[in-house]
């Protein structure tokens, strides 16, 4: 078996998110594949919405500490522990600096269209919308964040445990899709050298 540089578990972050995609804490990533599936019930077979739901929570929860925090002033008990609710400069700025990396490449994306006239990537792009595309009339939405999720928490276990004939694989995938872009670039090259000599 071939030594990698990286191991996947690196790649995917190291930390607790790593060892639940990779079902190294395997009553966690239970627990995430049956919530996301009773989520998923909830929302797609059962009939209910998201807006119902969540303000029925969170009717359901203010009624609780509302009538926890009267019987306690009565009781002489202890308030609710609620925790200090805010969102801090720290986290803030961590999901800005992330944020900006994915603009950033995208907006280098349509640099690459728009300036410099890359055939392959306008290729690259106008196919990975059209399955987007495509995948989205097959599914609703929530369907398809389940889908997501499910993939997020089965597939980078097979790829581990099978992980160099998943890249042997690939890699003639990739050839062939390659070998196939070049010849419709240079084919659209041709017709348009043709264009413009009549």
């Amino acid at each position: 078996m071939a030594t990698h540089p990286r191991s996947l578990h690196a790649l995917l972050g190291g930390g607790a998110v790593a060892d639940v995609l990779l079902w190294r804490r395997r009553n966690v990533s239970a627990a995430a594949v049956v919530g996301a599936t009773a989520v998923w019930f909830v929302f797609e077979r059962a009939g209910y919405s998201l807006p119902s739901v969540l303000s029925n929570a969170l009717l359901l929860l203010v009624a609780i500490l509302f009538f926890w925090a009267k019987s306690a002033s009565l009781l002489n008990r202890p308030l609710p522990p609620l925790p200090n609710l805010e969102v801090s400069d720290v986290v803030v700025e961590k999901a800005a600096d992330r944020a900006l990396v994915w603009i950033n490449r995208v907006l280098a994306v349509g640099h690459d269209i728009a300036i410099k006239r890359d055939r392959k990537v306008f290729i690259q792009v106008i196919l990975v919308l059209w399955v987007v595309s495509y995948i989205g009339m097959l599914f609703n939405f929530l369907t398809l964040i389940y889908i997501g999720v499910m993939v997020s928490l089965l597939v980078p276990p097979l790829y581990e445990k099978y992980q160099d004939h998943i890249d042997e694989k690939l890699g003639v995938a990739h050839s062939v899709l390659s070998r196939h872009i070049d010849t419709i670039i240079t084919r659209a090259g041709q017709s348009a050298k043709q264009k413009k000599t009549e």
